[in-house]
């Protein structure tokens, strides 16, 4: 009787279970990117969305919102420097609106996270002297206890124009001095121009200030 070979499939099998196709292979990588492109289409969406609240809307509190929603995304990606810089959009607008527990913790997180780096650790100080007025803004030796606090974590904001200037407000106050307050506030904006936002919240400090007419002329 004549024998029909069966074919052999062990051998294929064999090299399909240790070999997995090509396809499989690349599968994974390519999705893994696909993700993480989404992460910053997303970010970048809510940014967009927050601008047109800020600048045609006049909706600050959802401006808010989206820049954080935003900052989420970035810190998915592991993009710190662009999270960094919706949390601090964040935090301007927290302090404004009288959030200022949301504005510290915010300028101090970005604080610590910079002091250490040697290409951003510069603008620690900046972040410090915000988290400061807003502390001040609260209370005043809380704000003693933040300057203090800064000091000894980042021991360059010690000698940085801004924490002589923090020490020289918090004199003037706890003297309830107006005119010394001014007069520290004129010397700092001399030399380094203050914005609309610390003109903004050192105007809100100085009204505390018993007496007080509610300017920095």
């Amino acid at each position: 009787m004549l024998s029909v070979r069966q074919p052999d499939f062990t051998c294929s099998f064999r090299i399909n279970m240790i070999r997995p196709p090509a396809t499989s292979m690349q599968e994974t990588p390519s999705r893994r990117q696909i993700h993480r492109g989404r992460f910053t289409i997303a970010a970048k969406h809510h940014i967009t969305i927050a601008e047109v609240y800020e600048s045609e809307l006049v909706d600050i509190e959802k401006a808010i919102a989206h820049y954080e929603q935003a900052a989420d995304y970035y810190k998915g990606e592991e993009s710190n420097s662009s999270a960094n810089k919706c949390l601090l959009k964040v935090a301007s607008y927290s302090a404004q609106l009288e959030q200022y527990p949301k504005a510290i913790e915010i300028y101090e997180q970005v604080g610590t996270n910079t002091m250490d780096n040697p290409l951003l650790k510069y603008s620690a100080k900046e972040y410090f002297f915000k988290a400061s007025l807003c502390h001040f803004i609260v209370d005043e030796l809380n704000a003693k206890l933040a300057v203090e606090k800064y000091e000894e974590m980042f021991p360059a904001f010690s000698d940085s124009r801004e924490c002589k200037l923090l020490k020289k407000l918090l004199e003037a106050h706890e003297e309830q001095n107006a005119e010394a307050f001014t007069e520290a506030v004129k010397e700092f904006d001399s030399i380094s121009r203050l914005d609309q936002w610390h003109t903004t919240l050192l105007l809100r400090i100085k009204k505390t200030i018993q007496g007080d007419e509610g300017d920095l002329k």
